[in-house]
């Protein structure tokens, strides 16, 4: 939330008296220095005599659980004031509390509606929202081209998951003419701001030579990274690439660990890639494996053998 409060404060504090503004800023001064209790004073006078800052600021405080004890309910309430006044963050996080059915029926009509009032006004991660709503008929007929044209607006604003769903469209060629080059154009811009997504179907493009000169090693750099995100598909590609030595040095306790990783993950494959590489280990090397995979998943993928 602290960088919410520096993106919104200097244009937030404009349309507010003097006065108001002061006591704005006081709460965001006391927010960043962790004095809720100060944050509070200042706020809800704030917020109750209409500010919609504030008001939205209180609804974030209360989801989180942030100096209040959480409580969706209130949350709501103080977005859908900030809301009903046109802020755009409020009528998004509105629409997430709808979507998810947060203290409120799950209504994805209703998600639909706040999220088109934000997107229309510019905001992102509504536009990207609303263009995974089209995408998947999610309170609209399903409609690939309006994703298309909500996840654009939203990708070129570079936000990361819009470039990583907007990739998946030219890749898959559902709104657009199928294009790996321009796939791999969203794929990247968003796989260097740290998407996940966006890193493993960035690396299974270089693996395949779609879209770009194939290139082993920079398949294993970009699905490496998604790997160590946790992103689900990536740890049974590391394991087979590690195998055979594709892109990385051949390191078959490395692939076992990965894909050890990957099976516990769920991927339906894993268990045989392990049974697979199992045959080429001994007993000792598996058990290190193993243990390894375990250390990995505890460390939430930050010490992974690396």
């Amino acid at each position: 939330m602290q960088i919410l409060l520096l993106a919104f404060i200097a244009t937030l504090t404009l349309t507010l008296t003097p006065a108001h503004a002061a006591d704005l800023q006081k709460g965001v001064d006391a927010y960043q220095n962790g004095d809720y209790a100060t944050t509070l004073k200042e706020w809800i006078p704030l917020a109750e005599q209409g500010n919609a800052a504030a008001q939205y600021f209180l609804g974030a405080m209360y989801v989180n659980g942030t100096g209040v004890p959480q409580d969706d309910t209130k949350a709501v309430k103080w977005y859908r004031l900030a809301a009903q006044q046109g802020l755009a963050h409020a009528q998004f996080n509105l629409g997430v509390m709808y979507d998810k059915g947060a203290s409120v029926p799950q209504d994805n009509t209703e998600a639909i509606e706040w999220y088109r009032l934000a997107a229309e006004q510019g905001y992102a991660k509504a536009q990207d929202n609303l263009g995974s709503m089209y995408a998947n008929g999610r309170g609209v007929p399903q409609d690939n081209t309006e994703a298309v044209k909500w996840f654009h607006f939203a990708a070129e604003q570079g936000y990361a998951h819009a470039q990583s769903n907007l990739g998946v469209m030219y890749d898959k060629g559902r709104g657009v003419s199928q294009d790996d080059t321009k796939a791999v154009k969203w794929y990247r811009l968003a796989a260097k701001q740290g998407d996940a997504k966006a890193q493993y179907n960035l690396g299974v493009m270089y693996a395949t030579g779609r879209g770009v000169l194939r290139d082993d090693n920079k398949a294993a750099k970009w699905i490496h990274l998604s790997a160590e995100q946790g992103y689900t598909h990536a740890p049974y590609n590391l394991g087979v690439m590690y195998h055979k030595g594709r892109g990385v040095p051949q390191d078959d306790i490395l692939a076992y660990m990965w894909s050890n990783i990957a099976a516990e993950n769920g991927h339906r494959d894993a268990p045989d890639n392990k049974d697979i590489i199992a045959k080429q280990m001994t007993q000792s090397d598996i058990t290190k494996a193993l243990e390894m995979s375990d250390v990995c998943i505890a460390s939430n993928y930050k010490n992974c053998g690396n």
